[in-house]
């Protein structure tokens, strides 16, 4: 008989130990950033030395020259100090937002490289995430990033386990939505170095009624009016857009909800006066032009990834929908 071969184990999780270390903390700000995101990060170690009587987080802003950026918002933090002088770190987050791929290059890989050989743990908030896995330091990892890039990373960077949770800590990788996410994150680490009680006077201070886990997942939104109009048309639009890169046919669409295929088509007429098909091709060239935008994957590639078979059959419905063809749309600013 032959030997069974085991399944490969699961990454360790951290420690609380290991997190309770996490004190020294930078925020290294991309262009653009979401401001939102790092205030939210930031401020927790700030509450967390108010309600703990003690000095414990230190944090620094900090760019590769030491000049402000600015952030999405058109606001710039200061005081930023230059990475190099920031001292020695506990933690680095990446702090990315809009057009995070323009904020990216070798000089930014190569320090973060530098960071992670010396022990540093690595964090992104919001798209910075995108940061450490173009320089290869989320191979093997699960990580999060915005719901918005989720399906566009996922496409260019296949060794990386992206996930639709809210946060993610994965060994020395700590990974992050936007929004008020990272507070939540920052809750995480605050428990585990002064413990539950802490924590929750942090969100007393914030008036955050119920933190969520890392394991949440983040909403990942329908179109508005799609989620209250009926129960089985939210769960079918789900199912399509899982099956982007393999298109469900109506029957099993249809199988999926609970109803027949007759019955699925009279719900879509009747709410969204389209047919489940139409819909379908809807949200695959939606994802497409988020692909078209986001990745530089070749328009060939963009379309077989969403379904079409052929460059002619993805174009001609790209152009049908949105007036412009897949080249258009990436030569587009």
């Amino acid at each position: 008989m032959a030997a069974t071969v085991p399944a490969p184990a699961a990454p360790p999780a951290v420690a609380p130990l290991a997190l309770a270390r996490l004190s020294r903390i930078g925020f290294l700000t991309l262009p653009n950033y979401s401001a939102i995101a790092l205030v939210n990060a930031l401020e927790a170690c700030r509450m967390a030395n108010y309600v703990s009587l003690t000095e414990d987080y230190r944090w620094a802003v900090v760019t590769l020259d030491g000049a402000p950026v600015v952030a999405s918002n058109g606001l710039s933090m200061s005081p930023t100090v230059r990475l190099a002088d920031a001292g020695p770190l506990d933690l680095l987050f990446v702090c990315g937002g809009v057009s995070v791929r323009h904020g990216v290059d070798r000089k930014l890989s190569d320090a973060l490289r530098r960071l992670a050989r010396r022990g540093v743990a690595l964090g992104g908030l919001c798209t910075g995430t995108f940061a450490l896995a173009e320089a290869g330091l989320l191979d093997g990892y699960r990580a999060a990033i915005h719901w918005e890039n989720l399906t566009a990373i996922r496409e260019e960077f296949s060794s990386v386990a992206f996930t639709e949770e809210l946060f993610v800590v994965d060994r020395e990788r700590l990974t992050c939505t936007g929004g008020v996410a990272p507070l939540e994150l920052m809750l995480t680490l605050i428990e585990a170095r002064h413990g539950k009680p802490v924590a929750a006077k942090v969100s007393d201070q914030f008036m955050v009624e119920r933190p969520r886990a890392g394991g949440d997942r983040q909403p990942l939104p329908l179109p508005s009016r799609i989620e209250h109009l009926h129960p089985a048309l939210a769960r079918a639009a789900r199912m399509m857009d899982a099956a982007i890169e393999r298109p469900l046919t109506v029957a099993e669409v249809a199988a999926g909800v609970g109803m027949s295929p007759r019955q699925l088509e009279r719900l879509f007429r009747r709410h969204l006066g389209t047919s489940p098909a139409e819909f379908s091709l809807g949200r695959r060239l939606v994802h497409a032009r988020e692909l078209l935008r986001q990745t530089p994957m070749s328009v060939t590639d963009v379309g077989l990834a969403c379904g079409f078979q052929t460059a002619a059959h993805f174009s001609t419905a790209y152009r049908r929908h949105f007036g412009r063809s897949p080249r258009e749309e990436r030569a587009t600013p």
